[in-house]
């Protein structure tokens, strides 16, 4: 694992996947169609967190023009800036079914903040990190 300083906070738009797991590649397949814009052209999350005691997963698209969400009716997040415990995954596609297992490790660690969202940041079709904030 290691750190990584997330600079400033980061507005992204998209839609709660309500059937997750199931449903998660066609959340992110209609914001790219949406945007026009593929991994490494526009970053793209997934924003994972519990709620009344059951996961809840967001596909997110980072904002390029402010005001997206609302250009699209789509829902709008922030990913705070800060310190990130991390852990990035190569050839991530044929590696789904271990991302929870990621997440798990690093929520092991006692400097994350476990009340913050888990975040996916899928930076291209083969390479994804997984960020966990780390407490301030």
């Amino acid at each position: 694992m290691e750190k990584y300083n997330l600079t400033n906070d980061l507005t992204v738009f998209g839609r709660q996947v309500k059937t997750f797991p199931s449903g998660i590649g066609e959340a992110f397949d209609e914001l790219i169609k949406l945007t026009g814009d593929g991994a490494g052209e526009r970053s793209y999350y997934g924003v994972s967190e519990f709620k009344d005691g059951k996961m809840v997963y967001y596909a997110m698209a980072a904002e390029k023009i402010e005001g997206e969400a609302g250009k699209y009716n789509y829902d709008q997040l922030k990913i705070e800036k800060g310190e990130y415990l991390t852990s990035t995954l190569i050839d991530w596609q044929k590696k789904t079914g271990c991302i929870k297992d990621v997440f798990y490790e690093i929520i092991q660690d006692p400097r994350v903040n476990k009340t913050k969202p888990a975040i996916e940041w899928y930076k291209s079709d083969n390479e994804m990190m997984c960020l966990v904030k780390m407490n301030d």
